[in-house]
């Protein structure tokens, strides 16, 4: 039977190799995640975050048989061993760069056994560790699954940077990238505190105007009134991070007509 999926190499994505005996006591403690039930073959989407409760790295961690790899930006990847490597103490667990290639299949149809469901939203589709994509695959490139992505309205490491932007309000709460009942890690008493006290004033939604995207960083203005920021963005598409009570009137970016486009996980 002919798919209708498509498949990417992520250029933009590398691996971090952990194994050990006390990997996961060491992961545990950590990110925002819970990795104490991870099984093998599965992924779950979480971040390291700052001791202020900024995003610092995210990542997926992925269960394997004798460990787990982390699925992180490759920009960050040694910035980010770095940082594990020095949290590690007397911990009993080997930290290390893996170059097998990260790469998504999305679209519809059934993914191959080897490839692992993204854990923030089914229609992301799957990632795939080394895995071979289905012959009859569409084959594409990075590009086409962010666009993906952004239809989705699933903001991406553009958008929140690092070290500037609290998890909830690039929806990692709504993406299954916040275990609250978990314990502690490092950032989770601001992290519980936003949600415990349920006054969100700001998250990332997507933005749809004609034509080219505004600048990065551009205001999101309903009058005179700032409601927002612009983030990473296409012709047609934008995600920004926005005041939640200043987005039901007419808005604007760099002098044009800009619409929020709440997608259906999303509530507000």
């Amino acid at each position: 039977m002919t798919t209708a999926l498509s498949h990417a190499v992520l250029k933009s994505r590398a691996l971090i190799s952990l194994s050990g005996e006390n990997w996961r006591d060491f992961l545990q403690g950590l990110i925002t995640q819970d990795v104490d039930t991870l099984a093998p073959g599965q992924a779950r989407f979480g971040a390291l975050l700052t001791p202020q409760g900024r995003l610092l790295f995210d990542l997926f961690v992925v269960g394997r048989e004798d460990g787990a790899w982390l699925d992180v930006q490759a920009q960050s990847r040694e910035a980010l061993i770095l940082r594990l490597t020095m949290y590690r103490l007397r911990a009993k667990v080997t930290i290390a760069a893996d170059e097998a290639p990260v790469a998504a299949l999305f679209g519809e149809g059934r993914a191959p056994q080897d490839w692992i469901a993204d854990p923030r939203l089914p229609a992301l589709g799957w990632r795939g560790y080394g895995a071979a994509a289905p012959a009859d695959a569409l084959e594409v490139d990075e590009t086409a699954y962010d666009v993906h992505r952004l239809a989705l309205g699933v903001p991406g490491p553009a958008d929140w940077g690092s070290e500037k932007t609290y998890p909830i309000e690039a929806n990692f709460d709504l993406l299954h990238g916040i275990d609250f009942q978990k314990g502690c890690f490092v950032g989770q008493e601001t992290t519980s505190r936003m949600k415990r006290r349920g006054q969100i004033k700001n998250r990332m939604l997507p933005l749809t105007f004609d034509g080219a995207p505004p600048a990065f960083d551009a205001e999101v203005l309903t009058g005179d009134r700032r409601a927002g920021e612009v983030l990473s963005g296409q012709d047609g598409r934008a995600m920004a991070l926005v005041r939640l009570d200043r987005i039901d009137g007419e808005l604007t970016a760099d002098g044009k007509a800009v619409r929020v486009d709440r997608p259906a996980w999303l509530p507000l």
